[in-house]
This record gives structure tokens, C-alpha cells and sequence, in this order.
């Protein structure tokens, strides 16, 4: 992967003279160890094997060492993320999250070593800022005889026209005075195909989606009008139609409490939305979209920073369904909070060849690696991902490991979301007969599949709901993980669920850790596309919406001289949860079952609910954590609150010397308001 910095270029000279090197005086020494069995997946199904892959060709390889103190930044994570600890919001610099996973040296110098031996080194050799990957660029041949391996080609079966043929190997080895100096190696035996989270695309004319796009600055905002003394009927009079019929900006305003919230902290604050696979989000059509569905936001616009290699495509038939809903509801909902669109790359240049594969890069690592090296003052403090994949894909160490990074933002206050998916518990499938929720470690059983990254207990997953009231959606994914253990702020949400199941139901279908978090509505967004409206559906949509409300809450908070949330999980599964509103209907069929119920409480279908923006805001406002602590231990006095306001709307903007920190934004992960 490429995440920051660039790389060494080959010449096919220089592929060829290293090939000569390596086949003719293989450069092992007898001390460098036997090779010994590092990682093997079985053969993947549904991939085809073409044959083994051109010996000059070029690949790129990331080297994990072992994050020396992780645990001790995992336990920082949950003591700064929960509401009842005196740390509540005190989140990490930079740099001190660097220094936590920072390998030890005699990792370092292990790895160092044995690249040494290939000829690997000087600026061949990139590592991330705190050194726990290391990067190299190498010809297949290499790359085979340093991890004792071959690599093949694989296309996946549903590519027909070539765009996904991958090099793989199924297996690969590392000396055995290695392994405890590396983790893993990656992309080796990786062959995910990460996937867009919006299950359909509704392309209707606006005359069959008969509504009126006719609006005009000060137009009229939903309106909720309570039948029988059950719950309220929101319609949007800029279109004429019921709100569970078709969902847009004002709809979600209204029905989650946020309307008539006016930002504040717009200096401070921002939401990220992430892009991958070539999604663009483009400009013209979210003009389109603002002035049928958000007017005042006309002619604004978001910044779009480019991730290895990513592109900002704006021509109409680029335009990218999944980046446009992200965007425009993400966006348009948080208005005016600054927003920024990361377009990520993930594949390298090659020589033109017919099987010439694209060797997809893994683009979750990518991003992160490119977002853990910005500045404090450039990252948003919320981000949504509407991107996941099948967790039985990603080997587990690499689940494990990319799920780690995560929680190295979480620590620097960055609110990190992604959607739950829209398989329900596997393939989406209730029919026993046509499931295909089969497990792909050679033993073929019938298993419910989890998504990854949404799996991962260090961020927040979104399902999906739909209609007024609300029930789940019946794509919403959810269930439990194979990979992660549950951890303590689910304990209770999730045991009171389970003890509500039937004796035995679904036993051996599912393991502990429990998603997804929470849920917003998934059904029918009414988003803009080359130039026309067009319903949209998946947890896409409700993923950005979620995403939003954070955002908000992040200004909220921000303006009131306090911290952003950060990571939000603990918070929500304890004095959050009566911000929620309870979904107790539906289910998330799949894998030849009905899946799981929503029922009151938590549950694996619509999490702990949907969003009560004014609820959450009141909540977040009136809480008084245990008295603060200073980070090490420190006993000057705490700034009081009114500093941080002045130095806030005063928008100083001072440099640490070596830092590079924002004054305001130090002040303000550093202590507590």
C-alpha cells in the first residue's frame, strides 16, 4: 500500500538485473533461520485460479511490526471515551499516539536485517510515522523467494471484464527468528473485494417519483402532524410527499430533532466522508441536490483530498452513486460544518498486458495510514465509510490489525463510523435452499458472515431502519463477529439480548462481539445523479446520517468550550442510549434464517437506535464526568472554561514549536471544559 509517501520506481531493467541476482546467488545466510508457516487460507471460493503471476511484475508489500504498547493505548481509548472516568475527553496528541505503537528496536532492527539480505534498503524502504509498517516495492520472483511462496493470479468470478484480478499467494513463510519481529504481510493472502454499502438504485424520472423539485430559498420545513395520538406523520411540502415514502434533508431534520440547530463551531469543526473504487462525488449534481433540498447551501462546497493516487474525476459520467449520496446527505445535513471527501486510490500503474492484473491495494490501510500522518488540525472530527467486506475475507491478523489503527484515531478524538451492510445476517437470503452464507475455511458450513470493518469493536456501526415509526430494515446487517471478542462497554446491552433468544437458536451460527451500534433511516433517499433525482436505499444512506448528527453534536460540544466525542461507543451504550430512539420491530433476514429481531433495548439489527439529536445534545451538555485528571499526572490548575471560549472565538491559530498542534484545538484535547 502507499499511504503517505512515494515510492521507488523500477525500471524493467532494474527488474530484470535483480531477478538475475536472486535466481543466480540467492543472498540467505545460514543464521537467517528455517522458514517457518506464517499465514494460509484455503483456496478461496468464487475465485478463479489463472496461473502464476509474471515473475518481473511488481508488487507491493506492507510489513507489520508488533505495536509495542498497544494495550496500554487501548486502555487510554476506553478510559478518555467513557463518560464516567475522570479522563472523559481528554484525548491523545498526535505524537503520543505515535510514541505508544511505536515497535520496539529490536524489532526494528530484525526486519532491517533481513531485508538486508534481499539488497533492500535506503529509500526502497518506507515506513509509516511511527514506524510500526514498513513498505517495499518488489518483483514477484523476490518476493516469492523472500517469503518462500508463489504467487498466482486470481479473478474473482463475477469480474468479467478483468478490473479485479489480483496477485496471491494462499500461503507464505518467514525464517523463524521472524516471527516475533512481524505480524504480518500484507497483500498476500487478502482476496476481499471491499463493496458499496447501497443495496438498490431506483433510477426514476422526477415525473414517475412524481414530486416537485420547485423550491426556492425559506422554503417550508417538514411538517409532523400526530394521527390518533400515535406517532407523527412527517411530510416535506417542497415535494408533496410523506416522508416514509421518500426521504430527504428536511425529512431527516425533522424527524431526528435536529431542526433549527444553527451551527456555531463551523472554525473548529469538520465531517469526513471517504471515498473508494473509483467513486467520485461530484459538484454539479450536488448543487443539483442543494438547491432542491438544502437552498442555503447553494454554491458551497467541500474540499477533496486525494489518497494514493485518488482522483477527483467531475466529468458527469464519473459521477459515482455512492460518493453523491455520501456526500450530499453527509453534508447536507451537517451544513455548514466544512466538509472534506477523501478519494482513494488503490491501484498502482502497470505495463499494459492482457493478464496484467490491477493488484488492487487494500484501501482501508491506505486511508488510514494517509489520515494517522495529517495534522491535528487537519482531520475531521467525524468520519463516515459506507464501504465494508465480507469478514470471512480479510485474514484475521490483518482484520486485527487495520481494526487497531482505527482505535489510534479513535484516540485523537475522531468519531469513526461505517456502515453495518445490507446482507442482514450473511446474503440477505431467508430461503434454506438458495442461502450461500457458506464459510470459507475449508470446512463449508453454513455460517452467518459479518462485515468488516463494521465487526470492529473500535468503531461505530450503523443499520439501517425505514418507514414512520420506524422499524428495521430487512437489510440491515448485523449479528456477531468471528474474529473479535466483545468488549466490556457491550457486556450488558448484549447479554440482555441473548437471554431473550430461545434456547439454542442459531447455535454455532455466531460468536460474541455484537454490531451494529446504533441505526437511521435507509430507505428511499432522494439523492442527485448525472443530472436527475433518484431513490436510493442501503446503509449508504443511513451511515452519513448518523455520521451528521455527530457532527453536530461535535459542534455543539465544541462551541460550549468542551471536546469532541471521539469515540463514541462507550458513551453511547451508557448515558447516550436515552438519546436513542428504540426500533423494536423488523428483522434482518439471511443464510436460509429470519435472522435476529429487533426487539426493545439493543439488538443485532438496529443496534440501540436511531438518533434524537436535541435528546443527545441536552444529555452531552448537562454531564459532569468525575473530577478531571491531567494527562501525566499533572497538577496545574484547569483552565476554566471561559479561556477556552475566548481563545476559541478569537479563532488563534498558533503553531507549538515542533508541533505543528492548532492552539485552539490543543487546549482543548488536552482538558476538559
Amino acid at each position: 500500500m502507499r499511504p503517505l509517501f512515494p515510492f521507488l520506481t523500477f525500471s524493467l531493467a532494474l527488474f530484470l538485473g535483480k531477478l538475475q541476482l536472486s535466481f543466480a546467488a540467492p543472498n540467505h545466510s545460514s543464521n537467517a533461520g528455517t522458514p517457518r508457516l506464517k499465514d494460509s487460507v484455503p483456496p478461496p471460493s468464487n475465485w478463479l485460479d489463472l496461473g502464476r503471476a509474471p515473475p518481473t511484475q511488481v508488487i507491493l508489500l506492507r510489513i507489520a511490526l508488533p505495536q509495542a504498547r498497544f494495550s496500554e493505548l487501548e486502555r487510554q481509548l476506553y478510559e478518555i471515551s467513557d463518560p464516567s472516568h475522570a479522563r472523559y475527553g481528554q484525548h491523545l496528541m498526535k505524537e503520543q499516539v505515535e510514541e505508544l505503537v511505536r515497535p520496539d528496536r529490536r524489532n526494528v532492527g530484525a526486519v532491517d536485517a533481513w531485508l538486508a539480505k534481499y539488497d533492500i534498503g535506503g529509500e526502497a524502504v518506507q515506513r509509516s510515522r511511527a514506524g510500526d509498517w514498513v513498505t517495499i516495492r518488489v518483483p514477484v520472483a523476490l518476493a516469492e523467494e523472500m517469503l518462500d511462496t508463489e504467487f498466482h493470479l486470481w479473478k474473482h468470478y463475477k469480474d468479467d471484464d478483468n478490473k479485479d484480478v489480483l496477485v496471491r499467494t494462499t500461503q507464505y513463510s518467514l525464517p523463524e527468528d521472524l516471527h516475533a519481529h512481524i505480524e504480518l504481510i500484507q497483500p498476500t493472502t487478502y482476496f476481499g473485494r471491499p463493496k458499496a454499502m447501497s443495496t438498490s438504485f431506483l433510477l426514476e424520472p422526477l415525473d414517475v417519483l412524481k414530486v416537485n423539485i420547485t423550491v426556492s430559498l425559506g422554503s417550508p420545513s417538514p411538517s409532523a402532524t400526530p394521527v390518533n395520538g400515535s406517532s407523527p406523520i412527517f411530510t416535506d411540502p417542497n415535494f408533496g410527499t410523506n416522508c416514509s415514502e421518500m426521504i430527504t434533508v428536511s425529512c431527516l431534520l425533522e424527524m431526528y430533532n435536529v431542526a433549527g440547530y444553527q451551527p456555531a463551531a463551523t472554525a473548529e469543526n469538520g465531517i469526513g466522508i471517504t471515498g473508494y473504487l473509483g467513486q467520485f462525488a461530484n459538484m454539479a449534481d450536488l448543487q443539483s441536490f442543494y438547491a432542491a433540498e438544502r437552498p442555503e447551501a447553494v454554491n458551497s462546497t467541500f474540499k477533496t483530498v486525494l489518497v494514493n493516487d485518488g482522483q477527483n474525476d467531475q466529468t458527469p459520467e464519473n459521477a459515482g452513486i455512492e460518493a453523491n449520496l455520501d456526500t450530499q446527505f453527509g453534508f447536507g445535513i451537517a451544513f455548514p460544518t466544512p466538509g472534506t471527501f477523501f478519494s482513494t486510490g488503490g491501484s498502482p500503474p502497470f505495463v499494459p498486458d492482457a493478464l496484467t492484473p490491477s493488484d488492487t491495494n487494500e484501501p482501508y490501510d491506505d486511508w488510514l495510514q494517509f489520515v494517522l500522518g495529517m495534522r491535528a488540525d487537519s482531520v475531521p472530527q467525524t468520519i463516515s465509510t459506507s464501504y465494508g467486506d465480507d469478514e470471512q475475507t480479510v485474514p484475521k491478523d490483518y482484520a486485527i490489525r487495520v481494526c487497531r489503527e482505527f482505535a489510534l484515531l479513535g484516540s485523537r478524538g475522531v468519531s469513526v463510523i461505517f456502515s453495518s451492510g445490507d446482507g442482514g445476517v450473511g446474503d440477505g437470503d431467508p430461503d434454506p435452499t438458495t442461502q450461500q452464507c457458506i464459510s470459507n475455511d475449508g470446512k463449508n458450513q453454513t455460517r452467518f458472515i459479518p462485515e468488516f470493518p463494521a465487526s470492529c469493536p473500535y468503531i461505530t456501526a450503523v443499520g439501517g431502519t425505514s418507514g414512520i415509526p420506524e422499524v428495521a430494515a430487512h437489510f440491515s446487517g448485523g449479528g456477531f463477529s468471528n474474529y473479535f471478542g466483545r468488549p466490556s462497554y457491550q457486556n450488558l446491552a448484549v447479554q440482555t439480548y441473548l437471554n431473550s433468544l430461545p434456547t439454542g437458536q442459531y447455535q454455532g451460527l455466531f460468536n460474541p462481539y455484537a454490531y451494529p451500534d446504533v441505526s437511521a433511516q435507509s430507505r428511499h433517499f432522494l439523492m442527485w445523479f448525472q443530472g436527475q433525482g433518484m431513490l436510493v436505499s442501503g446503509t449508504s444512506a443511513s451511515t452519513p446520517t448518523f455520521a451528521a448528527i455527530i457532527a453536530l453534536l461535535n459542534d455543539a460540544s465544541i462551541a460550549a468550550c468542551k471536546p469532541p466525542l471521539g469515540f463514541l461507543n462507550p458513551m453511547l451504550y451508557s448515558i447516550g442510549a436515552a438519546g436513542l430512539n428504540d426500533v423494536t420491530a423488523g428483522n434482518n433476514p439471511g443464510c436460509g434464517t429470519p435472522g435476529f429481531n429487533a426487539s426493545k433495548g439493543w439488538d443485532p439489527v438496529t443496534g440501540l437506535g436511531t438518533p434524537d439529536f436535541s435528546k443527545l445534545k441536552n444529555i452531552l451538555s448537562s454531564w459532569t464526568p468525575p473530577a478531571p485528571t491531567l494527562l501525566g499526572g499533572s497538577s496545574r490548575e484547569h483552565p476554566q472554561p471561559e479561556s477556552l471560549c475566548e481563545h476559541l472565538a478569537q479563532n488563534i491559530v498558533e503553531k507549538e514549536e515542533n508541533r505543528g498542534m492548532y492552539l485552539p484545538r490543543q487546549i482543548i484535547l488536552d482538558f476538559r471544559g
